[in-house]
């Protein structure tokens, strides 16, 4: 593997060698050398990161993601889970046995009454995939891009259910705003049934194998990493995977009439498939330090497993999973994405997309090919100066050991994307 970027012939953004690691401008985050004093880290063993400070509220009557399940998807979660439930969380379990049914019934409603319409639905132009690790910024990136009105995105309410929203995201939008909380648990962005979200939640919902599905049960281990990569997955099982998500695909394309803008991290490893199914589409992979992205992934699981799981997580293997998981991803992706040319992918440092937003979008559109940036230029100054000046990111601390750990574990990553 190279470790020089530029032996690659896809775009990139220009990197600093004296500017960020992992800190956003306004941030409160420290860099890893102010962190880890003079001290020599053992290698031996990651340590247990630091306990978080309260995540976000959740309240309890908020959806779980797996309200937006059918009943055979839900006792097929179950299953695979042994039902080992603890009674902590017995009330979610009956809460979403007692709603799934609803989806079947809503989801042949649609079927009947929207026959038509899913049978003549069509993109609208070449998606945008946003891929990159969880935590390096493709949220933020996500929600830039959705700012240009020529552009549309699966929505939160749309991504929850699947099987139905054409007939029932109405009545969510209008009475059932209050169901979600104004933030989402793990950081500071906005949540809502209208903000863009990530696909992944629509395929797992539809019964697909996901990674997403061990939120369910944290403490039995990963599920379904293969589904990172496609590694020892069939061709068969490619291509049921891809008709599901060309199939929600085409039934968002009907409400928003407008080209998809596709973000999900799990979908990293999987780019070389997207690039095949989807020959016209674009790629935008966002890249964060590690010294900031190990710290901020273990509390987005942490946070989706105390406030998703059925399970009272331990948090057991929590280190290893995300070391594994971007390993993983970051395998199949420097493979294939050799096989795709300049002109559908570039690469995105977060640092540079805090810093200087509006010419790191401008850059983006240009080496793309997407639209004339011009039209969405004063959207995203605007952004800039209100929005973006009063956000900030959550304070990690990385250990001594924690940082050895991963310049041997993510070396490649540190190589390839300029953060040694």
């Amino acid at each position: 593997m190279h470790s020089d970027r530029t032996s690659h012939s896809e775009a990139k953004l220009p990197v600093d060698v004296n500017a960020h690691t992992g800190i956003t401008s306004g941030s409160t985050e420290k860099s890893a050398q102010e962190l880890a004093g003079p001290n020599k880290p053992d290698k031996s063993v990651p340590s247990k990161p630091a306990p978080d400070k309260q995540f976000h509220p959740y309240p309890f009557w908020a959806p779980r993601f797996w309200h937006g399940m059918r009943p055979l998807t839900w006792i097929g979660l179950l299953r695979e889970g042994g039902f080992r439930v603890h009674p902590s969380r017995w009330n979610h379990l009956w809460g979403v046995s007692t709603t799934v049914g609803f989806n079947t019934l809503l989801t042949l409603i649609q079927n009947v009454w929207m026959r038509r319409r899913l049978a003549n639905a069509e993109l609208h132009g070449p998606p945008v995939f946003i891929v990159g690790h969880w935590r390096s910024g493709t949220t933020l990136l996500h929600e830039l891009m959705v700012r240009d009105e020529r552009y549309s995105s699966p929505s939160t309410f749309q991504c929850f259910a699947p099987h139905h929203f054409l007939v029932s995201e109405w009545a969510f939008q209008r009475f059932g705003s209050w169901l979600l909380p104004g933030k989402r648990p793990m950081d500071n962005m906005n949540a809502g049934w209208n903000r863009p979200q990530e696909d992944e939640f629509a395929l797992m919902n539809l019964g697909l194998p996901s990674p997403y599905r061990r939120i369910a049960f944290p403490n039995n281990g990963p599920v379904d990493l293969n589904y990172l990569d496609f590694e020892n997955v069939s061709e068969e099982d490619i291509e049921t995977w891809l008709a599901a998500l060309r199939r929600f695909m085409l039934a968002v394309s009907t409400v928003t009439g407008r080209p998809l803008v596709i973000k999900s991290p799990t979908h990293t490893g999987r780019i070389g498939v997207l690039a095949k199914a989807f020959p016209d589409a674009r790629f935008i992979h966002m890249t964060r330090d590690p010294r900031a992205l190990y710290p901020s992934t273990c509390r987005l699981w942490r946070s989706l497993n105390e406030i998703q799981g059925l399970q009272k997580p331990d948090h057991s293997g929590e280190s290893e999973y995300v070391v594994e998981c971007l390993a993983r991803m970051y395998r199949a992706f420097e493979r294939d994405r050799k096989e795709i040319e300049p002109h559908r992918l570039i690469d995105v440092r977060y640092e540079d997309l805090t810093a200087n937003p509006v010419q790191t979008m401008q850059t983006i559109y240009e080496t793309l090919h997407l639209s004339d940036f011009d039209f969405v230029r004063n959207e995203i100054e605007t952004w800039a100066q209100n929005e973006h000046q009063d956000y900030r990111t959550n304070e990690h601390h990385l250990s001594p050991l924690d940082e050895a750990m991963l310049k041997e574990a993510w070396k490649e990553y540190f190589e390839n994307y300029g953060y040694l």
